[in-house]
């Protein structure tokens, strides 16, 4: 993030540290070829670099050598300048979040317990243990008087995985490793658990280095993107912006593959482009009022909020008919996205509506307007004059750089 454009948006404040591997190689015995062979990789400071590649290429195995679940065979990693192959395993890990698929919590500890794990390990107090437990979970949106005497078999896949982040984040590390750690929740909570992580990093400006064999993911969470191939060999390392725009080799445009166009939906977020707006009431208002306002409207419907600005449910002239209140009219609005979703998740939402729109909410669900089809029409098209118009500026500048060799 830091002074790059981010696909998550800028963090406040930057809290991460630059990541260097160079020449990094592990073979394991009785191999004929290393798993991972001399990678040589940059991670600035406060960014999310996602590695993506297939199965068994090395992208964990890459990302564990960093907190040494791994030891490397050969090579060297530094951690904010600091050589992490010279500082002791366990400090090194708890100087690190580590976050995985299915949360990885301790079943026999209640929620507080296992998010206290590290502050206890390196000797925090038990009041700044217990503060700093509250914060973690109000943090990523679990109420601590409700979640923090919980056990894990009592809570969500979700909601395991937010107490995960949680655990990762308690320490305040510099660095957050994450493997897969989405994979395992259904997609609609895996789409919310990703815009929480953006909302986190928004705030938190860690160094995220994120597993995923999902290049849709990728694009979403990353800053930049490594793809890599066998043995960990990176294929491309760029922004999405430009892997989607210029893949690198065949390899890479597989990962893109065929509905790039699509794709670039998932650059942009909600809080991007301009909402639509529709009528909006409370359970309170007058029926009578609401179908006078809709009968003169193109769109006829409206959303009925509840008393903190929510949405609840969509209403129209069909509702109206017969009704005399407000209370209980109207049918359940379907999928919401935050500001922090993408085109791309308002796109799946807006195709399991009958509304033809979906609804967008701010950070504390509160309604701030709809995208349509319109919206993503527009923008795909914005999009594409502004690629045509910086190709035909590239070209513009090649035969001016040609001219001017012709006449030296």
């Amino acid at each position: 993030m830091a002074a790059t454009t981010s696909s998550a948006g800028k963090p406040a404040t930057i809290s991460g540290v630059e990541i260097v591997l160079e020449s990094v190689t592990k073979r394991y015995p009785n191999q004929k070829q290393p798993a991972v062979d001399n990678v040589n990789l940059t991670i600035p400071a406060g960014e999310i670099v996602v590695f993506v590649g297939p199965s068994g290429c090395g992208k964990t195995t890459t990302m564990r050598m960093i907190n040494r679940l791994i030891e490397p065979s050969s090579g060297t990693i530094t951690i904010g300048g600091k050589d992490a192959l010279s500082i002791d395993p366990n400090e090194l890990r708890r100087g690190i979040g580590y976050s995985i698929q299915q949360a990885g919590l301790f079943p026999h500890l209640t929620i507080a317990k296992n998010v206290a794990t590290v502050p206890g390990l390196i000797g925090w107090d038990k009041q700044k243990i217990k503060a700093r437990t509250d914060e973690m979970l109000d943090l990523v949106g679990l109420d601590p008087d409700m979640y923090r005497d919980r056990y894990p078999r009592q809570l969500s896949g979700g909601q395991q995985q937010r107490v995960g982040v949680a655990r990762a984040l308690a320490a305040d590390p510099p660095v957050l490793l994450m493997d897969e750690p989405f994979g395992a929740v259904d997609p609609i909570t895996r789409g919310l658990l990703q815009d929480e992580l953006m909302r986190l990093q928004s705030e938190l400006g860690k160094t995220i280095v994120f597993v995923t064999h999902d290049f849709n993911e990728a694009v979403k969470l990353g800053d930049r993107i490594a793809v890599l191939g066998n043995q960990s060999a990176i294929m491309q390392y760029d922004t999405p912006e430009a892997i989607l725009a210029n893949p690198a080799n065949d390899m890479v445009a597989g990962f893109v593959g065929a509905d790039a166009s699509l794709k670039q939906l998932t650059l942009t977020r909600v809080r991007d482009v301009d909402l639509i707006q529709c009528p909006t009431v409370t359970e309170g208002d007058s029926v009578d009022e609401l179908r006078t306002l809709l009968a003169g409207r193109k769109r006829q419907w409206a959303l009925i909020l509840d008393d903190r600005g929510r949405p609840m449910r969509w209403v129209n002239p069909s509702h109206l008919a017969h009704a005399s209140s407000l209370r209980g009219t109207g049918m359940p609005v379907g999928e919401v996205v935050s500001v922090q979703s993408t085109l791309q998740d308002a796109l799946e939402a807006l195709l399991a509506e009958s509304t033809a729109s979906t609804v967008a909410t701010g950070s504390r669900g509160e309604y701030v307007g709809l995208i349509t089809i319109d919206t993503l029409v527009s923008h795909l098209s914005s999009m594409r004059e502004e690629h045509a118009h910086d190709h035909e500026e590239g070209d513009h500048k090649a035969v001016d750089a040609e001219s001017n060799e012709v006449a030296r």
